[in-house]
C-alpha cells in the first residue's frame, strides 16, 4: 500500500510539472506571438491597411505551424545550398559553385564563411576565364569576377572582423592578381595580428613591401619567416626571396 501511495505520489508530481511547463510553453510563446506582432504594426505603412496588435496576435497563431516548417525548410534549403557549393568546389567546378553560392548567400547574407568560399571561386574562375564569344581579345575579360571575389572578401571582413581567412586572400589577390600591393600592406598587418606566426601571411606581407620599395620592411618579414618556420620548403623560399630583394636594395 505504502509504494501505492509512493507511485500515486509521483505521478501527481509528474503531472503537476508537466502542466506547469505547458502553461509556461503557451505563456512564452503568447509573449513571442505578441513581440511579432508590436514589431509587424511597428514596420507597418500609414498608407496600409489597418493592423491591430490582437488580429496579428490571433493570425499568428493560426498560422503557427506553417510559419515554422517554412522556417525549417528554409533553412534545409539554405544548407543544401552551402554543402552543394563546397562539393563542386573540391571538384574544382567553380563556376557552378557560384551558382550554388549565390543562391546559399541569398538564405543567409549575413554568413562571413559563405563570402570567403564566395571569393574563392569567383579568383578561380578570373584565372582561367576564356571569352568564348569571339570577339577581341580582352586582357581584363575575367576582372568581374576578381572584382566579385574582392567584394565577397571585403564583405566577409566587414560582417566578422575575427575572420582571418578572407583577409589572407584578399592580401594574395591584391598583391599577385591585381598587381595592388599597397592595398595589400594593411589588410596584411591586420591578419599578422591574429596570426603572428604564419610564414605564408608573412611572405606575403614581405612580397607586398619589396613590391612597393620598403625593402627593409621586405627584409625583416623574410629574417622572421627564416627564424620560426619549420617548413624547409618555406624557409627556402625566404632565403631565395630575400636575397633577391637584397639585390634591388643594395643594387648588386
Amino acid at each position: 500500500m505504502k509504494i501505492k501511495r509512493e507511485v500515486l505520489t509521483g505521478l501527481c508530481v509528474i503531472l503537476i510539472l508537466t502542466a506547469g511547463a505547458v502553461v509556461l510553453y503557451n505563456v512564452v510563446k503568447g509573449r513571442e506571438r505578441d513581440g511579432l506582432a508590436r514589431r509587424i504594426v511597428s514596420l507597418g505603412s500609414r498608407d496600409g491597411p489597418p493592423e491591430t496588435i490582437e488580429g496579428l496576435r490571433e493570425a499568428i497563431g493560426r498560422y503557427e505551424r506553417q510559419i515554422e516548417r517554412h522556417v525549417e525548410d528554409a533553412a534545409r534549403t539554405g544548407t543544401y545550398w552551402r554543402i552543394l557549393a563546397v562539393r563542386l568546389q573540391d571538384r574544382g567546378l567553380h563556376n557552378e559553385a557560384l551558382g550554388a553560392l549565390e543562391r546559399a548567400v541569398a538564405y543567409y547574407p549575413g554568413d562571413a564563411s559563405l563570402l570567403y568560399l564566395t571569393g574563392l571561386s569567383a579568383a578561380a574562375v578570373a584565372k582561367s576565364y576564356l571569352d568564348f564569344s569571339g570577339g577581341a581579345y580582352n586582357a581584363n575579360a575575367g576582372s568581374r569576377y576578381y572584382a566579385l571575389a574582392e567584394d565577397a572578401w571585403l564583405k566577409a571582413i566587414a560582417l566578422d572582423g575575427a575572420y582571418g581567412r578572407p583577409r589572407y586572400a584578399l592580401g594574395v589577390l591584391y598583391v599577385f592578381e591585381l598587381n595592388r600591393p599597397q592595398d595589400a600592406i594593411p589588410v596584411m598587418e591586420r591578419y599578422l595580428e591574429s596570426a603572428p606566426l604564419d610564414a605564408d601571411g608573412m611572405a606575403v606581407l614581405a612580397h607586398a613591401y619589396a613590391l612597393t620599395g620598403q625593402y627593409q620592411a621586405a627584409l625583416d618579414y623574410y629574417d622572421r619567416i627564416i627564424a620560426v618556420t619549420g617548413d624547409a620548403a618555406k624557409r627556402a623560399a625566404a632565403e631565395e626571396s630575400r636575397q633577391r630583394v637584397m639585390d634591388a636594395y643594395y643594387g648588386y
